[in-house]
C-alpha cells in the first residue's frame, strides 16, 4: 500500500471483517439479515410504545429512546460494513470518515446514559413506587434524555475535534470495519497524547458516571426485593427490572472488552468481535429481550397484531 503525506490524506481504505474471499457473500448475507431484524425490532419497539395506550409510562418512553439510538448506532455502521462484503476496497473519504467517527460517538455514549436513565427509572418504581408518579413524571423524563443527548454531543464534539487535527500521513488502511477512535490513533503521524488522554479520562469519566448510578441503583433494587417475603412478588418484581439489567451487562461487557483492556493484550480479531457484538448483534438483540420478557409489550403486541389481522379477515 502506498504511503500517504499528510497534504494528500483525503480517503481511507476500511479493512473489513476478514480477508477471506470466500467468506465475503456468506458475512454479507448474514449482516444484512441482522440489520433487517435490528431496523424492524427497534422501528416495531418505538411505533408500538408510540400508539399502545397501555405503554405510556416513563419506562416505555425510555425504551422508545433506547430503541432509537439502537437503531442509529447500528445504521451508522452496518450499511458500511454491508459495503465492505461487496467491493474489493471500501473506501470512505476523510469528511465521511470523520462524520461517521462523530454520530457513533454520539449514539454509542448516548446509550451508556439512556441505560443509566433507566436504571434509575427503575430505582423509582421498585424502592419508591407510592412516589414514581410523582418523581418520574414527564417534564422530568424529558429532562434526563436531553441531558443524554447533551453528555453525549459534548463526548463525541471533544473525540471527532481532536481527530480533526491530526495528521495523516501513514498507510490510509483502517485496520477495522468503520471509523473507530483507536485504529485511527494507529494512523496518526503527529502527537496523539490528548487523544489518548481524551479516551482515558472521557471515557473513564462516561463509564464511572453511568455504572456507578447502576450499580448503586440496582444495589438498592435488590435489597428491596430481598425484603418482600413472598417468592411470587420477589420474583414478579424482579422480573420488571431483568429485562433492562441483562441489556446492561450485555452492552458493558463488550464496551469493556474493546476500550479497557490493557495495551499488551490487543488483539483486532478479538477488538473486531467486541465491535460486532455491540454495533450490530446487541442492537437487534434489545427489542427480543424487552419484548420476550415484558407481559406489557407481548399484550400490546398482541393486540395490534389481533386488530390488524382481524380487520383483515372482516
Amino acid at each position: 500500500m502506498a504511503r500517504y503525506n499528510c497534504s494528500s490524506m483525503t480517503e481511507f481504505v476500511l479493512e473489513g471483517l476478514t480477508a477471506q474471499p470466500e467468506l465475503q457473500l456468506p458475512l454479507f448475507f448474514l449482516f444484512l439479515v441482522i440489520y433487517g431484524l435490528t431496523g424492524v425490532g427497534n422501528l416495531g419497539m418505538i411505533l408500538l410504545i408510540s400508539f399502545s395506550s397501555n405503554l405510556q409510562s416513563p419506562m416505555y418512553f425510555f425504551l422508545s429512546n433506547l430503541s432509537f439510538l439502537d437503531l442509529s448506532y447500528s445504521s451508522v455502521v452496518t450499511p458500511k460494513l454491508l459495503t465492505n462484503f461487496t467491493w474489493e476496497q471500501n473506501i470512505i473519504s476523510y469528511p465521511g470518515c470523520m462524520t461517521q467517527l462523530f454520530f457513533f460517538c454520539i449514539f454509542a455514549i448516548a446509550e451508556c446514559y439512556m441505560l443509566t436513565a433507566m436504571a434509575y427509572d427503575r430505582y423509582v418504581a421498585i424502592c419508591k413506587p407510592l412516589l414514581y408518579s410523582v418523581t418520574m413524571w414527564q417534564k422530568v423524563c424529558n429532562v434526563l434524555v436531553a441531558g443524554v443527548y447533551i453528555m453525549a454531543t459534548f463526548g463525541a464534539v471533544a473525540h471527532t475535534a481532536c481527530m480533526v487535527r491530526l495528521s495523516f500521513c501513514r498507510d490510509n488502511v483502517i485496520h477495522h470495519y468503520f471509523c473507530d477512535i483507536l485504529p485511527l490513533l494507529e494512523l496518526s503521524c503527529s502527537s496523539t497524547y490528548l487523544n489518548n488522554l481524551l479516551v482515558i479520562f472521557v471515557g473513564g469519566f462516561n463509564m464511572l458516571a453511568t455504572t456507578v448510578p447502576i450499580t448503586i441503583s440496582y444495589a438498592f433494587i435488590l435489597t428491596t426485593i430481598l425484603l418482600i417475603p413472598s417468592s411470587k412478588g420477589r420474583s414478579k418484581t424482579f422480573s420488571t427490572c431483568a429485562s433492562h439489567l441483562m441489556a446492561v451487562g450485555i452492552f458493558y461487557g463488550s464496551i469493556i472488552f474493546m476500550y479497557f483492556k490493557p495495551a499488551s493484550s490487543s488483539n483486532m480479531a478479538q477488538e473486531k468481535i467486541a465491535s460486532v457484538f455491540y454495533t450490530t448483534i446487541i442492537p437487534m438483540l434489545n427489542p427480543l429481550i424487552y419484548s420476550l420478557r415484558n407481559k406489557d409489550v407481548k399484550k400490546a403486541l398482541s393486540k395490534v397484531m389481533k386488530k390488524r389481522y382481524g380487520s383483515l379477515q372482516n
